[in-house]
């Protein structure tokens, strides 16, 4: 909506779903084509980053995540007993149900979120206002390593 201007349904990130460590797509949206990345272990975000930096991809969107298979394999995850753990993907079992508790639901789109509404009708004014910017967007910085 917010590039074309016109109402439309969830977009189904398909293409970059998964445990992969590197996933590519391009989405066009009102004529624009975004190049995405999503890349999870921090040695895939070292190949992403090398691959951007030396003109190889060009990305306008890219997702990094530390973790191996991404979040759903995060730290804050409960551990499973080395019989499930062996036998069973658990981080292909944890996404699929992300994805399908997702589909399932009325709501899907962040900016139709009444509490999302209301965060900005009350405080952050609109998307994408210099005050938005400046609490919800993050930056690099480069830091010495100690």
């Amino acid at each position: 909506e917010w590039i074309t201007g016109e109402a439309g349904g969830p977009v189904e990130f398909n293409d970059v779903r998964g445990t992969e460590g590197i996933k590519e797509a391009s989405y066009t949206v009102g004529g624009l084509t975004v190049n995405v990345a999503v890349a999870s272990g921090l040695a895939n975000v070292r190949k992403v980053i090398e691959m951007i930096k030396s003109g190889e991809k060009n990305y306008q969107f890219v997702e990094f995540m530390a973790c191996p298979g991404g979040c759903v394999n995060g730290g804050g995850q409960p551990h499973q007993c080395g019989e499930v753990h062996n036998t069973v993907d658990i981080r292909a079992k944890r996404a699929e149900a992300l994805y399908s508790n997702d589909a399932a639901r009325e709501l899907r789109r962040s900016h139709e979120n009444p509490v999302v509404k209301a965060i900005y009708d009350e405080y952050l004014e609109k998307p994408g206002s210099h005050l938005a910017h400046e609490i919800l967007h993050t930056s690099y910085v480069a830091r010495k390593k100690y």
